[in-house]
């Protein structure tokens, strides 16, 4: 979920995929930047983001948001999982619901909204996909100031196609919008989507057969995808880049800073579906705010923590460009972007070996070892 909002839930070069068969996630789309005003570098405002940038420093406190959830834990024990788990019969009903943070600004700076959409259902279908559901149903919330029609179009175009993407029926009866004169500036808007899944109660994938020894594989992000945009936006302030420039080192392709952080979310549904119905899955972490950091411990027994090989995927360029404009540290960026890595699934060492095969490109990322949180080694 998104880090950007407080009420998350806990919220050297690079190796060659480790097979090359079987099917990948699917292509970026490209889309076009209407002109915008460049941008002009800014003076960090502290002595320590002199020195590096951080999420906190860019108004987004990670801390913060893990004590609120630990004091809602005391009132509800049950939350703290990707999605929230509902018993239906022989099956659970999986639910979550999430916005796209301040990935937003952007859109209004590029003028680029039909593909926003793809990012609110990818952050809700992501998240209970991690217990082996199956989405059935999502949702959408559209708040604006004044209803641009042909505006609302564009965005709700997007949510369409992520529906596509993950199989599943945009539903409403009464179209959840809203007007609200006053509450928001010309052209802005704002989003909240829901995500409805089943799967049998034999098939919930929860973790507790976690256990030392277990492999963690990668399934590959597009770019930063729906978090950590307070500190993108910082970084590209710095930068003095407009969006219409030609993104830097990017190996060699032609694509605007807009084209590149404006990237929609990759929706992993059909093909972590596919993955599980083979067997050997035993957790699964969506790479959200928090990163690799926060996010691979949620899905692990007590007592278990994760060894990650650093250098064992392909970091994207635009993640290489932020930590470089923005003087970014390791952890830092290890605990605020996904780092080339969207999904990490928990798998037994017997079947590590033909799912990487079968799922290329993919990644043997780390090993689940005793102790607790992450470690990079």
């Amino acid at each position: 979920m998104t880090a950007d909002r407080v009420l998350h839930l806990l919220r050297a070069p690079a190796a060659s995929p480790a097979a090359a068969h079987g099917r990948g996630p699917p292509r970026p789309q490209r889309v076009g930047l209407p002109p915008v005003k460049r941008r002009v570098g800014v003076a960090c405002s502290s002595s320590t983001e002199e020195e590096g940038m951080t999420y906190k420093g860019a108004g987004v406190d990670i801390d913060a948001g893990s004590e609120l959830v630990r004091r809602i834990r005391k009132m509800a024990p049950w939350i703290g999982g990707f999605g929230g788990i509902l018993p239906h019969k022989d099956e659970y009903l999986v639910f979550s619901v999430d916005g796209v943070g301040t990935k937003l600004k952007l859109a209004f700076e590029t003028g680029i909204h039909d593909t926003i959409g793809i990012d609110l259902v990818a952050m809700s279908v992501n998240d209970i996909l991690t217990s082996g559901a199956k989405p059935l149903v999502f949702s959408d919330y559209y708040a604006t100031g004044k209803l641009d029609v042909d505006l609302a179009e564009k965005v709700i175009k997007g949510i369409l196609d992520g529906c596509e993407q993950s199989g599943c029926n945009l539903i409403g009866g009464e179209r959840q919008t809203a007007e609200m004169p006053g509450f928001y500036a010309e052209g802005e808007y704002d989003l909240g989507g829901f995500a409805m899944g089943v799967v049998d109660k034999d098939k919930l994938i929860n973790g507790k057969n976690i256990v030392e020894g277990d492999i963690l594989i990668g399934l590959p992000s597009n770019g930063v995808h729906s978090n950590g945009f307070s500190l993108v936006r910082r970084v590209l302030d710095k930068s003095g880049l407009s969006l219409t420039d030609q993104f830097p080192g990017n190996d060699g392709k032609t694509t605007t800073v807009g084209e590149t952080l404006m990237t929609p979310t990759i929706i992993y549904v059909k093909q972590v579906l596919e993955i599980i119905s083979k067997g050997g899955v035993k957790g699964l972490a969506h790479i959200t705010g928090g990163g690799f950091t926060d996010n691979i411990p949620r899905v692990f027994p007590s007592g278990l923590g994760a060894k990650i090989f650093t250098g064992s995927w392909e970091v994207p360029p635009v993640f290489k460009w932020l930590q470089h404009v923005g003087k970014i540290e390791d952890a830092e960026m290890m605990r605020t972007f996904n780092m080339g890595v969207g999904m990490v699934l928990v798998v037994s060492k017997e079947a590590a070996d033909r799912i990487i095969e079968q799922s290329s490109p993919a990644y043997r990322v780390g090993e689940v070892i005793q102790g607790k949180g992450v470690h990079y080694v």
